[in-house]
């Protein structure tokens, strides 16, 4: 395993270098920000008019169309929807890509299943914030930093890992630490961690568990607190205390019956499961399955989004996150970290 900390990153590599921020969605909006703060020139290149484009100017960004940006880049970091920068890339980035620019990533979905290629004169990094963009940007203010991974695929100009760690640490992902790995392992792991556990796996646990509860009789609001609601404290006691510290937080009771029961629904059976996703990951089944669900305008996933939308759990929870200020209380994150931002860029 081999960390990067501040103390191990020289940002002269991005010296008089121009950063193009290519998307403004969260993660795009997050490190453009923590970057310019930071003190690196960046662009951020956005389609004229579109629905970022007064966004970003408001925010106090440098903001160009795509082609502009990726003109006068010397870095260009696509943090676009995966499922059009292939697209994009070929129309709008790479007619303008010069010998010795880095094209950069935070997530290596593209160029490991090559729908994008890019020449053999040019770097191909990645710098990946292990989080959402409102944290990186969150924590950033905060004086802090996320986990984040560093990847290099192709390295001509033979400073490729020096130019991809400045970014990273731009974005304060250096003061919690950067690992290095490879587009393969980053792109694969983390196809598979969302599907199998942290958007499709616990979901549908949560909502079969909740399901049993309502249908053996039980408040729906309870039935709602016991699986979802409560999901969030033993995650939280995961994330900064391992299983042993959370185990140890818990009651005996709780101890007990999840070790001795959790094998049981994570059993054999599921085990193969999730090695099959890993398999169809693997083998490019699953990004074949998404680039023909994209390109006939996502049918299947907007009617998966209509059925979770019908969800009893949907509307309970609505309801119950009303009802306890938890609503008001994640806009008023949001809006904060906003007001924080616009003041910030406005005393440039």
């Amino acid at each position: 395993m081999k960390m990067y900390y501040d103390k191990d990153v020289d940002v002269k590599a991005l010296a008089n270098k121009t950063v193009a921020v290519i998307g403004y969605g969260s993660q795009g909006m997050g490190q453009s920000q923590n970057m310019s703060d930071s003190g690196l020139k960046v662009i951020v290149g956005l389609r004229e008019g579109g629905a970022s484009w007064q966004k970003a100017k408001d925010d106090g960004m440098n903001v160009k169309t795509i082609e502009d940006a990726a003109k006068e880049a010397d870095v260009i970091h696509i943090l676009l929807p995966d499922e059009i920068q292939a697209d994009v890339y070929e129309k709008s980035i790479a007619p303008y890509v010069k010998p010795g620019n880095t094209i950069s990533f935070s997530h290596g979905y593209n160029i490991h299943f090559k729908y994008i290629k890019v020449p053999e004169d040019v770097n191909i990094t990645m710098i990946a914030p292990k989080g959402p963009g409102s944290m990186v940007r969150r924590t950033y203010l905060e004086g802090f930093g996320i986990p984040g991974l560093v990847a290099i695929e192709q390295d001509a100009t033979g400073d490729a890992l020096d130019v991809a760690l400045a970014m990273g640490k731009a974005c304060g992902l250096s003061k919690a630490g950067i690992l290095e790995t490879t587009f393969r392992e980053e792109t694969e792991t983390d196809l598979f961690g969302e599907q199998a556990i942290l958007c499709g796996g616990v979901t549908e646990l949560i909502n079969a568990g909740f399901t049993t509860l309502v249908e053996a009789g039980y408040q729906p609001e309870i039935a709602y607190f016991e699986t979802c609601h409560e999901l969030k404290l033993i995650v939280d006691l995961i994330y900064e205390k391992g299983f042993a510290g959370m185990w140890n937080d818990v009651s005996n009771t709780a101890e007990f019956g999840g070790l001795s029961r959790r094998d049981r629904i994570i059993n054999d059976d599921a085990k193969k499961e999730m090695k099959k996703i890993l398999s169809e990951i693997q083998k490019g089944k699953f990004t074949k399955e998404w680039a023909l669900e994209s390109t006939a305008k996502m049918p299947m996933l907007n009617r998966m989004r209509e059925l979770e939308s019908e969800e009893k759990i949907e509307k309970v929870g609505s309801k119950l996150r009303k009802a306890c200020g938890l609503e008001k209380k994640a806009k008023e994150k949001e809006e904060k970290v906003v007001v924080v931002n616009f003041d910030k860029t406005k005393k440039k």
